[in-house]
């Protein structure tokens, strides 16, 4: 990949109609996963090559500290310049975080309790509108929010972080602990006046990558707060997903677990990769016996995907390491193809299950 594009002025995201190499400049939400990805292998293997290349490829995206157009600020910031700092601890690089934070900020409301998403009004068939609509991928802003606040005493951050899991773990969820993808609140009373699952099969379809989303967030909120809540709220999301009929024997869910058509339709190997990474962080976090089987499932995950059947052979896929993931079905956009993130979450889930098995060896 690096040498399909010399250059951090194009951020590889995914594939076209046509096989080709689709890029993003810097407005969209996917341009910290590649560098971030580069942190992963240098911490892998400690050569400074890719030291010197996620640090070109990081610092490229510095202007993005001051987004406050949308919510991607986490994905964007905390997955390279995140990563960039833990590995370095580089002044600079901590500062940058901590500006993207307060940028961040300006789209929490204190009547809503939770981080806007998207500023648009009507939904993409244009048929619903939205007043203040939040999306369960917000989630993942929050470990961004609970490091800044440890980085530079605001509390601020941490009580966004907690206000915005709280909102969600009330209003975002089903009985069955299935979630919905998108949740709008009236911005006079504070409470939910839509909820739909926007990139899913129905409005009351479990989208795969949204109960990937949630498994993730609960388990880090869960590691930053201590709380309870958060920990038996994950154990739900992982026990719906894991003993879900409609989950594959090969453990890579469809893009829907109520997809129409299934088994004849997409997976999502993003959402199985978010899946893993976040199952071995719970298996490390929960002291039940229920411990072992989450590790044990991500294993099953990350045995499928880097099989032949989901890992790309070398100098295919335009250079990204997982195939046959999907972006947005209904919009039919991105469909079976390579995406940068679930690459990202691919190799977090690898790096994490090494630590894992180090650990228990030692």
């Amino acid at each position: 990949m690096l040498k399909a594009l010399p250059e951090p002025t194009a951020y590889p995201r995914t594939t076209d109609n046509n096989g080709k190499l689709r890029t993003t400049p810097l407005n969209d939400w996917t341009e910290g996963f590649y560098p971030g990805s580069l942190w992963y292998i240098y911490e892998n293997n400690k050569q400074n090559t890719w030291k010197q290349e996620a640090i070109r490829w990081t610092e490229a995206l510095e202007p993005l500290k001051k987004q406050k157009g949308h919510h991607d600020i986490g994905f964007l910031i905390y997955c390279s310049f995140g990563n960039a700092y833990r590995l370095t601890k580089k002044e600079e690089y901590k500062q940058i975080i901590i500006e993207a934070a307060n940028s961040l900020c300006t789209r929490f409301s204190p009547k809503t309790g939770c981080i806007k998403s998207w500023n648009y009004r009507k939904s993409w068939n244009g048929k619903d509108e939205w007043f203040y609509p939040v999306i369960i991928d917000n989630m993942m802003n929050l470990e961004f929010f609970s490091w800044a606040s440890k980085a530079s005493g605001d509390d601020r951050f941490r009580k966004m972080a907690i206000s915005h899991a709280d909102k969600t773990m009330l209003h975002h969820f089903r009985d069955d602990y299935s979630c919905y993808h998108v949740v709008s609140y009236d911005t006079i009373t504070g409470m939910p006046h839509k909820k739909q699952t926007h990139q899913g099969a129905a409005d009351e379809s479990a989208w795969a990558r949204g109960q990937a989303w949630a498994l993730y967030g609960f388990t880090m909120m869960y590691r930053e707060t201590g709380k309870p809540d958060y920990l038996n709220h994950a154990k739900h999301i992982a026990s719906f997903i894991m003993n879900h009929p409609n989950m594959p024997v090969d453990k890579i869910p469809y893009w829907d677990f109520d997809a129409p058509g299934i088994p004849n339709v997409p997976r999502d190997a993003s959402a199985a990769a978010i899946m893993a990474s976040a199952l071995i962080e719970l298996s490390q976090l929960d002291k039940s016996t229920e411990a072992k089987s989450y590790l044990d499932f991500a294993e099953q995950q990350i045995r499928s995907l880097t099989s032949p059947d989901y890992l790309a052979a070398k100098g295919t896929n335009c250079n990204f390491a997982l195939m046959h993931s999907t972006g947005h079905f209904p919009g039919k956009s991105e469909v079976d193809v390579p995406l940068s993130y679930a690459d990202y979450y691919y190799v977090e889930a690898l790096m994490r299950l090494r630590n894992q098995l180090k650990n228990k060896s030692l």
